[in-house]
């Protein structure tokens, strides 16, 4: 991915407990992501939430929910973008489980590796 690019980021919106075989359904898909060699992916869990059940999940104590929301983001260009949402929907059918996919345009202002130090 090119600094001062035009880009995508796909956001997929999952339940904690969502499965596909035996991996989480969220690292199957960064899993899928580094496979099919997008630039990137985080994933982030969420503290509070409802979906289409309406159910609300939260990580009070007196309410503990162990299906969290959890937000996958892959940010990369439009065709890479595109050429992996059919992998999603495949995944979401295979698994069963519920979920949210947005993409919003994106601006890459920067994108590099850190140093790593051993």
């Amino acid at each position: 991915m090119e600094t001062n690019s035009d880009a995508e980021l796909l956001r997929i919106f999952l339940g904690e407990d969502d499965k596909c075989g035996h991996l989480s359904m969220f690292e199957a898909i960064v899993r899928e992501a580094k496979k099919s060699g997008l630039a990137g992916a985080t994933v982030f869990r969420g503290i509070l939430a409802f979906g289409a059940s309406s159910h609300i999940r939260t990580n009070k104590i007196l309410d503990l929910s162990s299906d969290l929301p959890i937000i996958v983001e892959i940010a990369d260009k439009k065709e890479k973008i595109e050429a992996f949402i059919p992998k999603i929907n495949e995944m979401l059918e295979k698994s069963g489980c519920g979920g949210l996919v947005t993409i919003e345009k994106v601006k890459v202002l920067k994108y590099t590796h850190g140093k790593v130090e051993k």
